[in-house]
C-alpha cells in the first residue's frame, strides 16, 4: 500500500512538473519585461490602482490599510459568497456595499488597476483556489465547457491548450491556459485586461457565441482554470504578446 501511494505521489509530481506558465512560452525579451518592474507596461495601471486605493471617504485603505495586507488574497479566487465571484467581482462588491458607489463597467480602467494592485501582492505565492460544494459543481461545469467543441470552427479549449500546447499559432507558442499571472498586459491590446476579456476573445476567435460578462459560464470556466493552475507560483500582472 505504501509503495502504491509513493508511486502515485511521484506520478502526480511528474505531472505537475509538466505544467508551464504562459510566461515560460514567451520570448526572452517579454519575460525580461515582465520581470522588470521599472519597464513593466502595467506600471501606470498599478500607479492608478494605488490612487484608487486611497480615493474617497470610504477608501480601500480605511478598511485594509496598505495593499500589502492583502498578500495571498488573490490566490484564493474565484470564491463563493452567495454566488461565484472572481477578484474583479469582489472589488465591485466592496465598491457598491461598503463605499456606496456605483459599480464600474466591465474592464473599466480603475477596476483593472485595483485588480492588478491586489493581485500583485500575491507574487510568488501558489494559487490556492478554495473548495466547497458550490465551487466543486462550478468546476465540473467549467471542465465540461473546457472540453466541449463550440463555434463555427468546432474547437474546444482543450484542443488548443492541451493537445496543441507548445505548437505555434500565428507565430506565437500556444500556452497551456494557466491563470497564474492575471490580470495581464497584452501587447495586442496595448492595455491591461482581465481573464474574462481573454476568454471572451477566445470565444470570438472560434466564432462562438460570446458569453456575457460575469456569466455563469465564464465564472465556471474560471474556477476550472484556477484548479488546473493550483500550486503554480503567481507573478501578476503578467505580460503577454
Amino acid at each position: 500500500m505504501k509503495a502504491a501511494l509513493l508511486l502515485l505521489a511521484v506520478a502526480l509530481a511528474a505531472h505537475a512538473d509538466e505544467r508551464r506558465s504562459g510566461r515560460d512560452t514567451m520570448s526572452p525579451a517579454l519575460r525580461t519585461l515582465q520581470a522588470d518592474d521599472a519597464q513593466h507596461p502595467a506600471q501606470l495601471a498599478l500607479a492608478l490602482g494605488r490612487e484608487q486605493w486611497r480615493a474617497g471617504p470610504k477608501a480601500c485603505a480605511s478598511c485594509h490599510g496598505e495593499p500589502e495586507t492583502l498578500r495571498g488574497a488573490a490566490a484564493r479566487y474565484p470564491a463563493w459568497d452567495n454566488g461565484l465571484v472572481d477578484l474583479p467581482a469582489r472589488i465591485q462588491r466592496c465598491r457598491v456595499r461598503h463605499q456606496q458607489q456605483p459599480a464600474w463597467a466591465p474592464e473599466a480602467e480603475p477596476l483593472l488597476a485595483l485588480s492588478a494592485l491586489v493581485a500583485q501582492q500575491s507574487r510568488g505565492l501558489p494559487l490556492q483556489p478554495p473548495r466547497g460544494p458550490e465551487l466543486d459543481a462550478a468546476a465540473k461545469r467549467g471542465e465540461r465547457l473546457y472540453t466541449t467543441r463550440i463555434g463555427a470552427l468546432n474547437l474546444s479549449c482543450a484542443q488548443c491548450h492541451d493537445e496543441r500546447a507548445g505548437l505555434r499559432l500565428g507565430g506565437s507558442l500556444i500556452p497551456q491556459a494557466h491563470v497564474d499571472d492575471y490580470p495581464v498586459y497584452r501587447l495586442e491590446w496595448q492595455s491591461l485586461g482581465s481573464l474574462q476579456r481573454r476568454l471572451r476573445g477566445c470565444l470570438n476567435g472560434v466564432r462562438a457565441k460570446v458569453w456575457d460578462w460575469d456569466s455563469a459560464e465564464l465564472l465556471a470556466l474560471e474556477v476550472h482554470l484556477a484548479r488546473r493552475s493550483a500550486g503554480m507560483a503567481m507573478q501578476p500582472p503578467g505580460v503577454r504578446p
